[in-house]
């Protein structure tokens, strides 16, 4: 996805775009390139955070609601773990796979930064078996 080579170029309102092919070109590998524009773009713009994010976390396309958990997945320690929490917990109750990778996924990524958080909301928290297993790798 050539999009990628673009990022710093996207401006606030190009959000409504992401969304556009996020909803229409649905499938893991293209999503998953979209989850590092998305996240630049919350860096560049905050307020997206709370404008689409947040919409996004409780929107019935799986897609969307992939996003919403993996968009962080480069910020290391600039992950905002309330945001994190939240995308998690609001989609764990489900027997998507597509959802539960991107839930053991992130957990996983973050765990390079904060083993201990990721141990922790492990704990307290019931996820599904295959986000437990990916988020358990480094840990």
């Amino acid at each position: 996805m050539k999009l990628i080579y673009l990022k710093e170029k996207l401006i606030l309102n190009d959000i409504n775009n992401i969304e556009k092919l996020i909803i229409t070109n649905s499938w893991w590998d293209s999503i998953d390139c979209l989850d590092a524009i998305v996240g630049n773009m919350c860096l560049k713009y905050p307020e997206l955070i709370e404008s689409t994010i947040l919409k996004w976390i409780y929107s019935d396309n799986i897609w969307l609601k992939r996003v919403s958990i993996d968009f962080q997945l480069q910020y290391k320690d600039k992950t905002d773990i309330d945001i994190l929490s939240k995308a998690i917990l609001s989609n764990c109750h489900t027997d998507e796979f597509f959802i539960n990778k991107a839930i053991g996924w992130s957990l996983r990524e973050y765990s390079k930064t904060n083993k201990e958080w990721v141990k922790k909301f492990l704990e307290t928290n019931k996820l599904s078996a295959l986000s437990v297993r990916e988020a358990s790798k480094y840990l």
